[in-house]
């Protein structure tokens, strides 16, 4: 089966290999580049809002999010579905290996394959983005937070798992392709916008007005406003003036005009009668625990999912 599943998919593997080839040249030179800007920087005591990379590669880098669902799209969905819907399971399933045979060593080759796809692609964007992620501490941000370091290899085998799986239930290889780039997106959307964030108990630092603190390193934003005396939001409208979406108590609004510098002199106004400002993240020293427990998170909905495919094959056994 082994030497069956390489004759399968050894064009394709080929031509992964070769996309991988250039991607990690071009990612080479242009981060040798980054890294001597980025160490020029240093000498010169900053870079300021300079940017280290063409944003044609960077939007290349960006895109790398697809690399995970690719291999769940192209070889784990049509496994089971292009074989049942051609019919040509009946040759296969009644050779000398049995149908669970079949699945666990093709299944096998194929998780193994994308977790190795996703982790190499990972493993060169996590280097080119090194010298980003010091100057811009963005490595916690989403789309950079997806692609970079263990998490795409959970992605990877997430999605070839969903591939099967949909493949063996489905037995359609068009409906298997749609049901696995539709499940794969839907999941990865749901867990970075509203999961991520509750991983663990965020803090919140609540700050002077006058006095704005933001948290070091590259951290998870979550929220960020004011807070009246009793600590609490101040109600939405509950005063005609506002910064930045805060009511402005009626004691501090005569500050609120067209001369310059009344701002300042508002926001010390708020300050002076009890108002602070509060912002709540998950603080950087969390990232590879974040990691950690995303890339946990696929795995066992993975397993999940072939279990669910092994299921499928027993009851056709019955």
């Amino acid at each position: 089966m082994t030497w069956v599943t390489w004759r399968q998919y050894r064009n394709q593997g080929a031509l992964a290999a070769a996309l991988f080839a250039v991607l990690a040249v071009i990612l080479l030179l242009t981060g040798l580049h980054a890294e001597w800007a980025w160490q020029s920087c240093l000498k010169d005591n900053g870079c300021g809002t300079a940017s280290l990379y063409n944003p044609l590669v960077a939007s290349i880098v960006v895109a790398t999010s697809a690399v995970p669902v690719l291999p769940g799209l192209f070889w784990g969905a049509p496994m089971a579905a292009q074989e049942l819907e051609t019919g040509t399971n009946q040759f296969a399933w009644t050779q000398s290996i049995t149908r669970r045979r079949w699945l666990a060593v093709k299944a096998g080759w194929l998780l193994l394959a994308a977790a190795a796809v996703a982790g190499v692609v990972s493993a060169v964007v996590t280097w080119w983005s090194g010298p980003n992620h010091a100057l811009t501490a963005d490595a916690f941000q989403l789309n950079w937070f997806d692609i970079s370091d263990i998490v795409p290899v959970g992605y990877a085998v997430f999605a070839m798992a969903l591939g099967i799986c949909a493949g063996l239930v489905l037995r359609r290889t068009l409906p298997a392709l749609a049901v696995t780039l539709a499940g794969f997106v839907a999941l990865r959307a749901l867990i970075a916008l509203w999961l991520r964030p509750r991983y663990l108990t965020p803090v919140t630092m609540y700050y002077k007005l006058t006095a704005p603190f933001t948290p070091t390193g590259s951290y998870l934003p979550i929220s960020q406003g004011a807070v009246v005396p009793s600590g609490r939001p101040p109600a939405p409208g509950s005063a005609p003036v506002g910064i930045d979406g805060v009511p402005v108590p009626a004691v501090c609004q005569r500050f609120i005009g067209p001369v310059e510098g009344n701002l300042h002199q508002a926001v010390s106004c708020m300050a002076a009668h009890g108002y602070r400002g509060y912002v709540t993240y998950q603080p950087a020293s969390r990232f590879w625990a974040f990691q950690g427990i995303e890339t946990g998170i696929f795995v066992v909905l993975a397993a999940a999912l072939l279990g669910v495919a092994f299921w499928m094959l027993k009851r056709r056994d019955a």
